[in-house]
């Protein structure tokens, strides 16, 4: 059974990090949740007030962790997922991120950005040239970073597949299983 990393930490956002998390599983897919440490993960809800000059932030669900970063074997996996929320900003400085984003980019596996989560391979330099859809306040960072952003739902660039955030889960995780599951195809073929 084909597996995916779900590689995350505090402050995800909940619908960011859950959906994908049960839409590879509804796919037929293994995934493994990696975080700093074996605690459970404190997500969070991001949530559009019209009160509010930015989104609003309150304590979500905790998602309990399967392999801490230092431990990933990352041979054991087909696919990475990278959510969004407040967890890219803190976890693309872990060393152990930087060697699982960087296999999964160097071995042309599928690659899933949701929301914030393009911060963690924009930082490395690996979305330079690429084509990434993000949350629309990091365009700048993503174009600093020299990749294309691409407003869209659903941003398939060869191997990786972007959205902009939790609104776009519908057509994102449709085209996520698609590029995952070609993948997939492909390697036994």
């Amino acid at each position: 059974m084909p597996r995916a990393l779900l590689l995350t930490g505090d402050a995800a956002e909940e619908l960011d990090t859950m959906y994908p998390y049960y839409r590879v599983q509804e796919g037929g897919w293994d995934v493994d949740v990696s975080s700093r440490t074996m605690r459970d993960v404190q997500l969070v809800i991001h949530e559009f007030d019209p009160n509010s000059d930015a989104y609003v932030e309150k304590n979500g669900r905790k998602l309990p962790v399967d392999v801490p970063w230092a431990e990933v074997d990352v041979e054991r996996y087909d696919a990475l997922i990278i959510p969004g929320g407040r967890a890219p900003e803190w976890i693309r400085v872990d060393a152990d991120v930087r060697r699982i984003t960087e296999h999964f980019f160097a071995r042309n596996l599928p690659i899933a950005l949701v929301c914030h989560g393009a911060q963690v391979p924009a930082v490395y330099g690996l979305l330079k040239g690429r084509k990434t859809a993000c949350f629309p306040p990091i365009t700048g960072d993503m174009e600093n970073a020299g990749a294309t952003v691409i407003d869209a739902p659903d941003v398939v660039d060869g191997n990786l597949v972007s959205c902009r955030g939790w609104p776009d889960m519908p057509q994102f995780g449709r085209v996520m299983m698609e590029v995952f599951s070609k993948s997939i195809n492909s390697a036994s073929a």
